[in-house]
């Protein structure tokens, strides 16, 4: 189960691993909250989930590019 909770969260983003540490709650709630409300909201959460995944992908390359070219 490790396993695959790993691999998802390596490949899914990481957008509830991130909220996770910026707000200090465990990211497992988070997960069952985006979850729980996706069911209830017919699937709109998820919209505001790949946004927030876009955010920090973008936030990352950002961050990346201020980097030396002889830092290796």
């Amino acid at each position: 189960m490790d396993r695959i909770k790993t691999f998802i969260e390596e490949y899914a983003f990481g957008v509830c691993t991130y909220l996770g540490e910026m707000f200090n709650i465990n990211s497992n709630k988070i997960r069952l909250y985006f979850i729980y409300v996706s069911f209830f909201t017919f699937g709109s959460p998820i919209i505001v989930y790949f946004i927030l995944a876009f955010w920090i992908n973008i936030k990352n390359h950002m961050v990346g590019r201020n980097r030396s070219v002889w830092d290796l």
